[in-house]
This record gives C-alpha cells, structure tokens and sequence, in this order.
C-alpha cells in the first residue's frame, strides 16, 4: 500500500491538526476543543468521501505552504486565502486533485479567518480519547501537540471514499460569511443582570480584541452590569459560543478550545447554527446579536442538515 504524505514549507500563522474534537471528557476537566468552525471541517470531508469528522489541517489568517509528496486529492473550505496550485488559482468547495511534487500554496485571508484543508484518507496521526484534534494549552494530540512548523511531514490516511461529483450547495459555502446578526438564547443567569443587560446585549455593537483565542474571544463594547455586581458564580459547565460576563462588564465568548466550566454569569449562548460564523470572525471585526427561541434554533439547525443529507444523498 503506498504511504502518502504532505510535507510543510511554509507553516503560515497558525496551522494545526483538527477534527470534531474530543467528545465525552469534560467530566475529567478535558476541553472538547476541535475545528472552531465545524461546519467547513464537515463540508471539506464530504467533498472528498473522507468521514465527516476526518481529521484536517485548520488554519489561521495566512494560509501554509504544502508540498505533496504523493498524488492525492484535496478540497479547502471556509476562510478565503487565494490559494493556488503550482501557481494556478484553484477554488473553496471542490475536490481538486495534486500530482506528486505540486505546491499547494494560500496567503492571507480575504474572506473569513480560518480556512480547512482536507486531503483523501484524512490525516493520519494518533487519536488521544478518541481525537486526532491538537489541544495546543495541553500540548497534546493532533502533530506532536503543536502548531505546525516549517518542515513537518504528514502521513495521510487510507482512503474509503470517493471525492463528490457535484459541487457544494452555494448557501453553505457563503453561510459562514453573513454579517447578520449573531443568534443568540438566553442563558441560564439572565435574571441575574441588571434590567438592561439584555438590551445593551441586543442593542449594540462589540469588536473582537486581538485578545482572543481559539478558547475565548473578548468583546469591547458597552459595559453590561449584573444586578448584584457580584464578580461571579458557582463554577458551572459552559458550551461553545457561551456568553459570559465578567466583572469589568466586556463579555466573554467562550470557543472551541473553553475550559470545561466556569465562574462568570452566562447572559446568553449563540445558537449552533453561528458556531461556524463566529469562528469566521476576525480580531477588529464587529458582531452584534439577536434572541431568538429554542425551538427557531432547532428549525434553523435542522434545516441546515436538510440541506446536507440532501447533498450527500444526490451526489
């Protein structure tokens, strides 16, 4: 069986290993951690016939440079970083195929933050609680628990499925790129802020601080008060897109690599259906949000998947 692999020149800003994430460890205190942008993970994975949680390369802002040191195929979704093949521009969505010796090459991102990057077989590194995801705070998991350098090799895994013949549904592609507002509900202390907390947070405008993570993004906006100004709570789970308020007022939005609990009241929690669009978001960039109902997160959700069943099904 031939061995295939990639080899990095070019690391870009922050590339590393991800998949779905660790599932089924919080109780032990290990973070789910994972793509911050699932859907594209997904989307990239379906395109080629890998499974939808194959492990890909996420990256940051600027793209990497890759040799190929065996054919294979590849699609890249998410973030748009005017990636090329051996100088030829190639597109978001679509299973292109590389020959031995080609250069996959991506510069900053126009579009978007983070780009993912899927290869046929996925990435063949050792799964650690059942995931091949990097958790860069423990250095553990994905490719030597780390952010890839300049000279890394990595060995791809046995390929089980077919790249599409058809090409992804366009609204799933530009999802991710709305400027409407985040959905959020309300979490589980909002009758613990002072009556105008939830208007502030639906009224106005933050900015993601250079400050942010793949663990938490800090907002910059008006300051949001509890009734009580206590500084916090009884230390409680908290999912991703989880909207804390900490004692200075700025809220916190907790991603994909959060602790699994925490001691700041939850105002409010983004729906699933953002998760990919907040992940998208840049530092500098501004958000602004919108309740909606537990049962219209559902619908929006299920609708999503619809669309992807449908996909897959017709292909």
């Amino acid at each position: 069986m031939t061995v295939r692999k990639v080899k990095i020149l070019k690391s870009g800003m922050l590339t590393s290993v991800q998949d779905s994430g660790r599932i089924g460890f919080q109780s032990s205190g290990m973070p789910v951690g994972g793509a911050m942008d699932n859907l594209s993970l997904r989307l990239a994975n379906i395109v080629l016939g890998n499974t939808a949680d194959a492990a890909c390369l996420e990256v940051t802002l600027a793209g990497p440079e890759i040799l190929f040191e065996k054919q294979t195929h590849f699609c890249i979704c998410g973030a748009e970083m005017q990636a090329k093949l051996n100088d030829t521009p190639i597109e978001n969505g679509k299973a292109i195929w590389a020959k031995k010796n080609d250069i996959l090459k991506m510069s900053f991102a126009s579009k978007g933050c983070r780009a993912y990057i899927a290869f046929s077989g996925g990435i063949n590194v050792k799964p650690i609680m059942g995931s091949r995801s990097t958790f860069l705070a423990g250095k553990i998991g994905g490719f030597k628990g780390r952010q890839l350098k300049t000279g890394d090799v990595l060995t791809l895994g046995q390929i089980t499925g077919k790249p599409m013949q058809k090409n992804l549904h366009d609204d799933l592609l530009n999802s991710i790129f709305s400027n409407k507002p985040i959905k959020i509900l309300p979490g589980p202390e909002i009758k613990s802020f002072a009556s105008d907390a939830i208007k502030k947070l639906l009224s106005g405008t933050f900015t993601l601080s250079p400050d942010s993570n793949r663990m938490g993004y800090r907002l910059t906006g008006e300051k949001i008060s509890t009734k009580t100004n206590k500084k916090g709570i009884v230390s409680s789970p908290v999912p991703m897109g989880c909207i804390q308020i900490p004692p200075d007022g700025q809220p916190l939005l907790l991603m994909a690599d959060r602790q699994t609990t925490g001691g700041y009241p939850r105002i409010a929690v983004a729906a699933t259906i953002d998760l990919p669009r907040l992940a998208q978001i840049k530092p500098g960039d501004q958000l602004c949000f919108e309740e909606i109902s537990l049962d219209e997160a559902q619908k929006f959700l299920q609708e999503r998947e619809k669309i992807i069943r449908e996909m897959i099904r017709n292909q």
